[in-house]
């Protein structure tokens, strides 16, 4: 018999159990449970997550094989498909949406010196929402269009490490410029947005304490030109202005000066057109930074194909977010993997190993041993990343 513990239960020791124990006490999701905790119930999903489990009823029968090698990895309740279905439904998501933001907190110091693609000292976050597609017959509390249901993920992320700060979990119908007026805003940060999110009167507030923005401009904006500075055409940038709104009613909700810098895409050669309230940084950083907006939805299109936030396992609304969250903290739990044990291999490639050792009982830097192994989508991952393509 081989002696040792599982990866899954090396892995699991990576979540900080007694940041885990807070968020039940806060919400007291143990309250009157005699068996299947709150922690069981999140290394069950974690499970999930890690073996790409598509039900209830796999997870189960999975489960059930596994039951040998379960107790001393945490999961000392034989787990049926019912009794996790209620505890994902009754059992508050705010438990592992809070311990979500604990690891996100941890990750980010791991990754606060990480260059991203742009030349700047500050921090740099991008604000963008994604939709997951639902069932109106069995999604009826999140609807979205007359015979169509969604829910969105509003992410606040961080350039630095691609780690998302902030996630808000809506119906499909909330509007993504909405957003603007949750973020707390970090003084001397930059927050890089596209049209959708052109609320004056939230931008005006990002000025005002002292932090920046960079936001696509739309048309028609009733703006005036003031000065205009030399720029480098051969860079793709046309023009580089300061301007000011000449409309009253936006005049109003934004009295201040903004600098307008209109670039050419040499690879679309289309036009785009950026605003933003500082002065300082050269112009061709404003379009960098709006480059590296694209890394956000590298992100969405990474949790959708490799996590479980597709299929759901449960139709409440609380069941949902229970499982965003908890596939969110698998996807910081694997970024800090890689940056503490020093890993080459890309996140999917990590993921997938990960999927096949789980329950082998070797040390978990051993099952990432063979540093020859790169796959193909490291290749095209690290291809993206560089040429972050298309970048806008």
């Amino acid at each position: 018999m081989k002696e040792g513990r599982t990866v899954f239960s090396q892995l699991m020791d990576w979540f900080p159990k007694y940041e885990f124990d807070k968020c039940v006490q806060r919400y007291r999701g143990n309250y009157r449970v005699k068996k299947f905790s709150c922690w069981e119930q999140f290394l069950t999903m974690a499970f999930a997550q890690l073996t790409y489990r598509e039900s209830l009823r796999e997870i189960e029968t999975c489960l059930g094989a596994l039951q040998a090698k379960l107790y001393h990895s945490g999961i000392r309740t034989r787990v049926s498909r019912s009794t996790l279905a209620d505890a994902n439904e009754k059992r508050d998501c705010r438990i592992f949406g809070d311990f979500a933001q604990a690891l996100i907190g941890r990750a980010r110091s791991l990754y606060a010196t990480d260059e991203f693609g742009a030349h700047l000292e500050q921090t740099a976050y991008v604000l963008d929402a994604t939709t997951i597609d639902l069932c109106m017959t069995l999604f009826p509390w999140a609807q979205f269009r007359k015979r169509k249901s969604a829910v969105k993920l509003h992410t606040l992320f961080d350039l630095r490490g691609n780690i998302p700060t902030l996630v808000i979990v809506t119906s499909g119908r909330i509007f993504d410029g909405t957003m603007l007026k949750h973020i707390a805003i970090e003084a001397g940060s930059f927050y890089i947005m596209d049209r959708a999110y052109r609320d004056l009167v939230q931008l005006h507030r990002i000025d005002q304490q002292q932090a920046f923005f960079v936001v696509r401009a739309t048309r028609n904006q009733g703006l005036r030109r003031l000065y205009s500075h030399q720029v480098d055409k051969t860079t793709g940038l046309q023009c580089d202005q300061t301007v000011l709104f000449n409309v009253p009613l936006s005049k109003t909700k934004y009295p201040d000066k903004l600098r307008r810098v209109r670039y050419l895409d040499p690879l679309t050669q289309k036009r785009l057109v950026f605003l933003t309230n500082n002065f300082d940084i050269p112009a061709s950083t404003v379009a960098d930074l709006y480059r590296c907006r694209w890394q956000v939805e590298l992100f969405f299109k990474w949790i959708k194909q490799h996590l479980r936030i597709k299929a759901f396992y449960g139709t409440s609304e609380n069941a949902v977010k229970t499982q965003v969250w908890i596939a969110i903290a698998i996807y910081v739990l694997v970024a800090i993997i890689k940056k503490e044990l020093r890993l080459k291999h890309s996140l999917y490639t990590i993921l997938q190993i990960l999927s096949v050792t789980l329950f082998e009982k070797t040390p978990i830097l051993q099952a990432f041993s063979d540093p020859h192994y790169i796959s193909e989508y490291d290749i095209l991952e690290k291809a993206q990343k560089q040429r972050l393509l298309p970048g806008f």
